[in-house]
């Protein structure tokens, strides 16, 4: 698997970093052959949340045997510097581990967040702390709204954080506005040197209303090979800037972007797109989020 290195933190990354809000709401047994696929596949950028359901709970029994072999980034969403640092302690003890190489500020999606972040007594001063430390390495900032990059964008401009995980697909690129605010975001991070991760790549819409759901995502992702492969192509092929996407948050759909990432030598990010105009029913999933 290509590896890109993490802006100035170094690390040769993965460009599939692996999402562990997949590992939520599922048993021990499968959350360790969904953990072994990634390492088979070369995946060396694990990622998860305090937020995410028991999946800090479900990664720790490996840590003893991965901790060295993978990048481990977790993130909190706590807002207040008591509780968030409460809460980077308790993932601590729930990875297993002493220390964790990046601490997200997590779900930052609009400026109300970002002043709560960032504001005296906010949760950035317990990641500051942390990283004094020496708990975690670095800080990062993470959202996933239509408003998340020109949020971001303002929080490099208050903090220099050493990540960004902001949400980008083709359909979020065709939105003149969120290009523009994803493209200043481009900017800021080439300046500061910050690596940057996306997240909501093989997204395709919202559930409908009464709508079968087979996937623990909270939106309805692309399923069909063609389609992640294309997704994947586009994004990875045609976004050098980008170090890494995170895979979905459903165990079951690793496989095909591990496939994906293989395949998407054959085409360009054009023929890509072109793929992706098949679509019929590809909107947003920000139109009606559940949270």
């Amino acid at each position: 698997m290509e590896t890109r290195r993490l802006g100035r933190l170094g690390h040769q990354s993965s460009v599939l970093i692996y999402g562990a809000a997949a590992l939520g709401a599922v048993d021990q047994d499968r959350a360790d052959a969904s953990i072994q696929e990634a390492l088979d596949a070369g995946i060396n950028h694990f990622d998860v949340a305090a937020d995410y359901g028991e999946a800090e709970q479900r990664l720790g029994p490996r840590m003893g045997e991965i901790r060295d072999r993978i990048f481990l980034a977790t993130k909190t969403g706590r807002r207040t510097y008591d509780e968030a640092w409460s809460e980077i302690n308790r993932s601590l003890e729930r990875l297993r581990t002493d220390r964790i190489d990046l601490i997200q500020m997590h779900a930052v999606c609009d400026l109300e967040n970002l002043d709560l972040v960032t504001g005296k007594g906010g949760s950035l001063e317990a990641a500051i702390r942390a990283k004094e430390e020496g708990m975690v390495a670095a800080i990062g900032i993470t959202g996933h709204t239509a408003q998340a990059p020109a949020v971001h964008t303002e929080g490099l401009r208050r903090f220099d954080f050493d990540s960004v995980l902001t949400p980008l697909n083709y359909r979020l690129a065709k939105d003149p506005q969120y290009a523009a605010d994803y493209a200043a975001l481009v900017e800021a991070i080439k300046a500061s040197d910050a690596a940057l991760m996306t997240i909501k790549m093989i997204a395709r819409r919202n559930w409908q209303e009464g709508e079968e759901k087979p996937y623990d995502t909270w939106y309805r992702p692309f399923d069909e090979q063609r389609y992640i492969t294309a997704a994947t192509a586009w994004l990875l092929n045609g976004h050098p800037e980008i170090t890494g996407l995170a895979t979905a948050g459903e165990t079951r759909l690793l496989q095909q972007m591990i496939t994906a990432e293989k395949e998407r030598a054959e085409l360009s990010a054009e023929d890509a797109a072109a793929i992706l105009d098949e679509v019929q029913d590809y909107s947003s999933p920000f139109v009606a989020m559940p949270f």
